[in-house]
């Protein structure tokens, strides 16, 4: 008799207290139970993983455009300019904007 297709398989690990207690934390920082936070972050983890060796395909002159954006000088944009200049919340000379 065949098995019928499962939707969930569980995942079975054992973990030293102190990282129970940190992911129990971090979980309820974020309102999460300990599962949904460990399987929220096992896969981005593996997402991760798998786009650094993503390989990608393009063709010759969609390489060719690629390449001469990113030798073609930077372009300024006058937003991230002014962004750039603020202080940070933490520096002594910073005040919210109004």
């Amino acid at each position: 008799m065949p098995l019928p297709d499962r939707k969930d398989y569980p995942i079975s690990m054992r973990l030293p207290e102190a990282d129970v207690a940190m992911i129990d934390r971090a979980a309820a920082l974020k309102g999460r139970s300990r599962t949904d936070f460990v399987r929220d972050a096992a896969v981005r983890a593996a997402e991760e993983a798998l786009m650094e060796q993503q390989l990608i395909r393009m063709t010759e002159e969609g390489f060719a455009d690629f390449m001469a954006l990113m030798v073609a000088p930077a372009e300024v944009v006058p937003e991230l300019v002014e962004v750039m200049r603020r202080p940070a919340p933490w520096e002594a000379d910073y005040r919210a904007k109004d």
